[in-house]
């Protein structure tokens, strides 16, 4: 087999190289405007080919590189590569009773280039002839080689004794931590000539985790401060001297612009993140692959302040209104939150903050966390509870004194942090709404109460113990751009935060429904 010596010291062998990349365009693209389409490989894409399955070592002519790591923004065509190369790995690669796995943090996010990778079979006869798929299991089997490609997730529980000949990793920023890296990557495919683990991801923001220490690697052996024979790196993104607000740089990071996604959608992404802190940094770390922190300052407290209307509490009763209760600890602050959607369209969102704190440990808490519970209390933004935990009966109590107030709808409340409370207050006739606390649920109506603040669509009343819970609060976010407040990450406490968020999104669902609050239910008499 001949082989082509590189600039670099890299020899090359071109026939292992196309015959790769003539196995992918042999296959057809499955999503949107290119389902049914040749699998025609872009630059970029012929060059990681080429580079990882083309470079070999020019004793044994095996591939030199065993690993690979690719950090590359979202919408560029991973999904559709790592597909079309795991089903090469499969079929294609000469290893009789190959096993082949697609590796990511959940079995959901790992199903999707298994989905592409069934597709892309089921538009191909001749792989279609051979390929027995079982999708329950969400697994194929070559049958000619009878090799193997199955989906695996991050719990690694009887992840041992693989004899892996391919390893694709989706998304390997997101991995909870190094577990299931190790398992696939440590000795697991010594049995094999050639073993190949791929990474594939976008910039990620824990830096203390496995992706991250591939993504220092990469650097460092680009940069002359490490050598590995055996791993290929490759990057595309902006560094920190590049200005990531120019659009000449933004094809820098993304290699597929103008191909997958236009750059008319990159810079409605980009209109969309300016002024918000959050989304700013969604938009550098998932389309420009900029590494940001664990988690991010959220609400720009300046903009918060400048929602510096006030209304008198008093004008709100018999109002319908919408609650969000968070208990967090018995120890600890406690929040319940009532937010009175606009009736017309020159109103805004009023909210009216209550918070609690068990009596006898507040002056304790005032030295310890040097928060000045005591001074709200005498000013009447905080109330306290009898004993050394929140009172969790004058809490219930002080609900139902709100609800024959005002009229409140519904009281959404974190379905995982339940008491019996909650089935009291729903006894003597709340609506009690379940809320959970992941991306799901929080993202929407987080995005959506921020954009409120923005307007200046809300009046808060300068509440002093709410606007430190939202000072507080800081932001985690996924792969998809979803956001959620994060206790784990936070300041301090953010607990009014949280209730604000849910009985935001309680109220907003109402928002255009006009007409007398007394029309489906008047106050609640205890």
């Amino acid at each position: 087999m001949a082989y082509r010596k590189t600039k670099s010291g890299l020899y090359v062998s071109d026939t292992r190289a196309e015959y790769t990349a003539n196995f992918v365009e042999s296959l057809n693209h499955t999503k949107a405007q290119w389902h049914g389409e040749p699998f025609e490989l872009l630059p970029w894409q012929r060059e990681i080919i080429t580079d990882i399955f083309g470079t070999v070592d020019p004793v044994t002519g095996y591939r030199q590189y065993d690993m690979a790591y690719i950090e590359i923004p979202k919408k560029q065509g991973k999904s559709e590569l790592a597909a079309a190369l795991a089903l090469y790995l499969m079929a294609a690669d000469g290893e009789y009773e190959a096993e082949v796995y697609g590796c990511a943090t959940d079995r959901e996010q790992a199903s999707i280039i298994f989905d592409v990778a069934v597709s892309m079979v089921e538009q191909c006869p001749p792989l279609k002839n051979r390929v027995k798929l079982i999708l329950s299991r969400k697994r194929m089997v070559y049958l000619p080689t009878n090799s193997v490609y199955r989906v695996l997730s991050s719990d690694v529980r009887n992840k041992h004794g693989f004899n892996v000949s391919g390893c694709i990793f989706d998304e390997l920023h997101a991995q909870p931590n190094r577990d299931l890296w190790d398992v696939m990557t440590k000795g697991a495919g010594d049995a094999r000539r050639e073993p190949l683990t791929i990474a594939l991801t976008t910039a990620g923001d824990d830096k203390n985790s496995i992706c991250y220490e591939l993504h220092q690697k990469t650097l460092d052996i680009q940069e002359g401060r490490r050598q590995d024979n055996t791993f290929y790196g490759k990057i595309y993104g902006l560094t920190p001297d590049d200005d990531w607000e120019k659009e000449e740089n933004w094809y820098k990071a993304n290699p597929s612009l103008g191909h997958t996604v236009s750059i008319e959608k990159v810079r409605k992404a980009y209109q969309s993140a300016k002024g918000n802190p959050v989304e700013e940094a969604l938009f550098k770390q998932l389309r420009l692959n900029i590494w940001s922190d664990n988690a991010l300052s959220w609400m720009d407290m300046a903009q918060w302040d400048a929602c510096d209307d006030t209304v008198d509490t008093a004008e709100l009763i018999g109002r319908e209104c919408y609650g969000g209760l968070d208990l967090s600890s018995t120890l600890d602050l406690t929040a319940f939150v009532l937010v009175f959607p606009p009736r017309d369209e020159e109103e805004k969102y009023i909210i009216l903050p209550f918070f609690f704190i068990p009596e006898d440990n507040i002056h304790t808490r005032v030295l310890r966390d040097h928060v000045p519970y005591d001074k709200w209390q005498a000013q009447g933004y905080i109330e306290t509870t009898p004993g050394n935990v929140v009172d969790y009966r004058h809490l219930e109590n002080r609900i139902k004194e709100l609800a024959s107030r005002y009229v409140v709808r519904e009281v959404a409340y974190d379905r995982y942090n339940a008491t019996q409370i909650i089935l009291n207050l729903a006894d003597e006739g709340l609506t009690m709404i379940p809320f959970g606390q992941g991306y799901r649920d929080m993202s929407p109506p987080t995005k959506m109460f921020y954009a409120e603040v923005l307007k200046r669509n809300i009046i808060h009343n300068a509440h002093p113990i709410l606007r430190w819970n939202f000072g507080n609060a800081m932001a985690e976010t996924d792969a998809a751009e979803n956001i959620k407040l994060s206790k784990k990450y936070s300041r301090e406490k953010i607990d009014g935060a949280i209730a604000t968020i849910m009985a935001y999104d309680r109220a907003s669902r109402t928002e255009n429904e006009i007409g007398s609050v007394y029309d489906n239910r008047g106050m609640v008499v205890f």
